[in-house]
C-alpha cells in the first residue's frame, strides 16, 4: 500500500491554525488542466484563493482534492484543486504559512529531490481570490524588504525536513 503524503494533513492543520487565530487562510495554486477555477483570474498559471469560512461554501479538504464553492465578481463557481497543485498556504494578515515543492504531472517534486516543505512568510500584498489586483497594472519598482533593501517584497523561506 502506498503511503499517503503529509501535504493534505499540513494543509488542514495550517487552515485550522489560521481560523483559530482569526486569520484569513489563502492558498496559492498552480493551475493546469485538472484545476477547476475561473480562468480569467489566473496569472502566470497560478491563482491565489481565499479559503476562509466567509469566502467559501461546502469546503472539503481531502487527501487528493480541495473542493468548495466561491463567488468571483458576484458569480458562484465550483472550485476543484488537486492537493498536488497547492504551492503554499498562508495567513493573509501576516504572511505566515508553508510553501511546498512544485510537483510534476507524475506527482514527483521538481524543486528538490527530498520531500520537504518550506515555512514561508508570503508577501503582505497577495491578491485576493476575487482578483483584487487590477488587471493590466504593473509595479516595475521592487518593494523594499523589512530591512529596507530592495528585494521585491518577497517572503523569507526556511527549509523544514
Amino acid at each position: 500500500m502506498q503511503e499517503i503524503s503529509t501535504k493534505p494533513y499540513l494543509l488542514r492543520a495550517l487552515y485550522e491554525w489560521c481560523t483559530d487565530n482569526g486569520y484569513t487562510p489563502h492558498i496559492a495554486v498552480r493551475v493546469d488542466n485538472q484545476t477547476r477555477v475561473p480562468r480569467q483570474f489566473v496569472r502566470d498559471n497560478e491563482i491565489v484563493l481565499n479559503i476562509s469560512f466567509e469566502a467559501t461554501s461546502q469546503l472539503q479538504m481531502g487527501n487528493e482534492w480541495i473542493e468548495f464553492n466561491a463567488r468571483f465578481s458576484g458569480k458562484s463557481h465550483k472550485i476543484e484543486v488537486p492537493v498536488a497543485n497547492v504551492l503554499a498556504i498562508y495567513a493573509r494578515e501576516n504572511g505566515q504559512g508553508m510553501a511546498f515543492p512544485v510537483e510534476s504531472a507524475g506527482g514527483e517534486a521538481t524543486d528538490s529531490e527530498d520531500d520537504e516543505a518550506v515555512i514561508a512568510e508570503a508577501p503582505q500584498e497577495a491578491p485576493e481570490a476575487a482578483a483584487a489586483e487590477k488587471i493590466g497594472e504593473t509595479d516595475d519598482d521592487p518593494r523594499p524588504d523589512d530591512d529596507g533593501a530592495k528585494g521585491g517584497g518577497r517572503g523569507h523561506l526556511k527549509v523544514v525536513k
